[in-house]
C-alpha cells in the first residue's frame, strides 16, 4: 500500500519521568500497530536529548490518520502523557505526491 500522507512529531517529558512514559508509550504503539491502519508508525527517543520522543508515520490516506486520532486508545495515552509530565507536542502531517529510493 502507498502512503499518502506522513505526520513528523516530537513529545518532550521531564528526563527523569520516561521510565514510566515508556510503559504507556509501549502501548500506544503496539495498539496503534494493530488496530489503526497505519503502513508504519516509529517512535524512538533521541539519544542526545533526554526526555525527547521523535515519532515518524505513514498512512494510507488522510480519513486513515483521522480515524486514529478518534481510536479509543489516544484519550488515555493523552490524560497518561499528561500525567508524566508532558512539556511540548508539536506535529505536522504532510502529503505525499510520490517517493523514490534515495
Amino acid at each position: 500500500m502507498q502512503p499518502t500522507v506522513a505526520v513528523f512529531g516530537i513529545l518532550r517529558f521531564p528526563p527523569e519521568r520516561m521510565s514510566e512514559v515508556r510503559l504507556h508509550l509501549k502501548t500506544l504503539v503496539e495498539t496503534t500497530c494493530r488496530n489503526d491502519g497505519c503502513i508504519a508508525y516509529d517512535v524512538a527517543e533521541d539519544p542526545f536529548d533526554p526526555g525527547l520522543i521523535r515519532f515518524s508515520e505513514l498512512w494510507p490516506d488522510h480519513e486513515s490518520l483521522a480515524l486514529h486520532l478518534q481510536a479509543p486508545h489516544i484519550e488515555p495515552w493523552r490524560v497518561a502523557a499528561r500525567s508524566c509530565g508532558l512539556l511540548d507536542r508539536k506535529f505536522t502531517a504532510y502529503d505525499i505526491t510520490g517517493s523514490r529510493s534515495v
